[in-house]
């Protein structure tokens, strides 16, 4: 009988650590940035737009960065409003229908 309670107990753990690692892997609660705090920050000069310059100094990836920058500034103005921030281009892989 003790065996079969031990047992038991190490399953429940096991199952209860893999359930962990699985919410961690998928970012668990992690909350969503507020893009206007996002943009707020970006805007050093705080002239309620992103240059080019202040868009690209955050960027890990400067193919990227610069990809994204042109994608989300639709008037081509070569500044980003925070409308264009936040809608910036549609996802890849997901299709309208």
């Amino acid at each position: 009988m003790k065996f079969i309670i031990s047992a038991l107990t190490v399953i429940a753990v096991c199952c209860m650590v893999a359930t962990g690692a699985e919410e961690k892997k998928k970012g668990g609660d992690k909350p969503k940035a507020n893009p206007e705090a996002v943009f707020k920050k970006m805007d050093a000069n705080g002239d309620g737009k992103l240059s080019k310059d202040e868009f690209m100094a955050k960027q890990k990836d400067a193919a990227k960065g610069e990809a994204a920058f042109k994608a989300k500034d639709k008037d081509c103005d070569g500044n980003l409003s925070l409308d264009e921030f936040k809608t910036g281009p549609a996802k890849k892989g997901k299709k309208k229908e």
